[in-house]
């Protein structure tokens, strides 16, 4: 049961991530290039997004358990460490440079395999080599 339901939201994330266009490199490009010829178009995903996380979170929250396993499991870590900011930076830089993220990345496997495929193996790569790269300083987010 658990596998048809991560099949099924996975196949409905990714059909949104196609439908809004997120798949298409210069489409998120244009909404990146603020300084630019910015494409407002995809403030109505984040929009719909973000709404929708806030009403589901809170349905979700007042629920005893989670439906598939026995208790929500949230972070406790209040420290953030030097890692997760310079992991975010190069995210962020590499999908102003691409246009690209994780998510539309693999729907666009899809549709332009070429391209999302040199994008999906730098990732895979990255993710492997991250491992080897220490902890280093935290900073409390209290």
């Amino acid at each position: 049961m658990r596998l048809l339901l991560a099949f099924v939201a996975g196949s409905l994330f990714g059909l949104g991530l196609t439908i809004s266009r997120m798949i298409d490199p210069a489409k998120v490009l244009g909404f990146l290039d603020v300084a630019g010829s910015w494409d407002p178009s995809l403030l109505l995903v984040l929009g719909g997004a973000t709404g929708t996380t806030l009403v589901c979170y809170r349905l979700i929250f007042r629920r005893p358990e989670p439906m598939l396993t026995a208790s929500f499991e949230l972070p406790t870590e209040k420290r953030i460490e030097q890692r997760v900011i310079v992991g975010a930076a190069v995210f962020g830089i590499g999908w102003a440079l691409v246009g690209f993220c994780p998510g539309p990345a693999l729907a666009a496997l899809t549709v332009a395999p070429s391209q999302a495929g040199v994008f999906v193996v730098s990732m895979c790569a990255g993710t492997f080599f991250a491992r080897y790269v220490p902890n280093q300083k935290t900073c409390n987010v209290d």
